[in-house]
């Protein structure tokens, strides 16, 4: 086969136009390819939430709530390892309904005197318990699949809140 140098301008014309489409069709084929695959993603329902505003907050007594919420039912499962009893401190609950919150949770601590590790109540500064010793023991629990920490959840999925509630 003869070279490109040896072929006639025209030749060579059409071959770089040729060129030129199939990279602008393979560039706009790609594009439209990734758009499709975004329609098809399951997006949940955008709710008008009273906290989204620039001035916005939380509603602390909703924050309350879903706090009982959690330790009720999620607690059973899910972690919250990243969240210590202080963090409840002037945002759900006042100073002393965190303590007596924390004190109700026996926590390990230790060694002693012995060398042996203990039991003690809770205080503020200790992170919610989990409710596994470990990730073998959720995954048994949980046939094989080990629940995720609810720690930062809202962050950790597309659609924050809304996917959350839906």
């Amino acid at each position: 086969m003869a070279g490109f140098a040896a072929m006639s301008a025209g030749k060579k014309a059409a071959l770089t136009t040729l060129g030129m489409f199939t990279g602008v069709g393979g560039a706009v084929a790609y594009q439209l390819d990734q758009e499709v695959r975004a329609d098809l993603t399951l997006h949940a329902p955008e709710l008008p939430w009273s906290h989204k505003g620039p001035l916005s907050s939380l509603d602390h007594a909703s924050i309350r709530r879903g706090y009982q919420v959690y330790k009720q039912v999620c607690a059973a499962c899910h972690s919250m390892r990243f969240l210590a009893f202080r963090n409840l401190v002037g945002v759900s609950h006042t100073e002393n309904e965190a303590k007596e919150l924390a004190e109700e949770a026996m926590v390990i601590d230790g060694p002693n005197e012995a060398g042996e590790m203990f039991e003690r109540p809770g205080k503020l500064s200790d992170y919610f318990p989990k409710p596994f010793a470990n990730d073998a023991a959720a995954a048994a629990a949980n046939n094989g699949a080990i629940p995720p920490d609810l720690s930062f959840i809202t962050l950790a999925r597309h659609g924050g809140e809304d996917y959350i509630y839906h």
